[in-house]
């Protein structure tokens, strides 16, 4: 028997649209803690993805951050005339271009990230350690059983 039944499932308890929802307020909640450097959660996103090495490519950056292709190449563009990221041919495969912080990118990144960290200690104040770790921990599982399921199937 499955978690789910047709005479229990409803927004308040799907795990989609809690997900959803949660990224959809702290999306909102952290607007202005990128403001100060005129940036977009979007384009933090890609350099803290940059940064960790899950986006070295505009193609596995588009992946990363489930976001189009055509959408990726204008945001690296973007980033590019801040003159936060570079493109530099791959040494061993000169059809790669991959993508690196520069020092400035790595900076206003590194810079969000403490106030993003601060942001989300603000909001978890009144949660015990042993919860938010909990909570961490069963969406990493979560992650990793989609990304499982759908990697079988090709979707991934």
């Amino acid at each position: 028997m499955g978690f789910y039944s047709d005479s229990d499932f409803a927004p308040d308890c799907s795990m989609g649209y809690l997900a959803r929802r949660v990224f959809q307020l702290s999306s909102i909640g952290l607007e202005d803690v990128f403001a100060s450097d005129n940036m977009t959660l979007i384009q933090w996103q890609a350099l803290v993805s940059i940064y960790f090495d899950r986006g070295p490519t505009c193609a596995e950056l588009a992946r990363d951050l489930s976001y189009d292709k055509g959408a990726t190449t204008r945001l690296i563009d973007t980033l590019v005339a801040r003159d936060w990221v570079v493109r530099e041919r791959d040494a061993d495969d000169r059809r790669v271009i991959n993508l690196a912080l520069t020092a400035a990118g790595e900076a206003v990144a590194k810079q969000c990230r403490l106030r993003v960290i601060a942001r989300w200690n603000e909001w978890l104040a009144d949660w015990p350690a042993a919860d938010s770790r909990q909570l961490v921990d069963l969406l990493q599982r979560l992650r990793d059983t989609l990304q499982t399921k759908l990697s079988v199937e090709g979707r991934a």
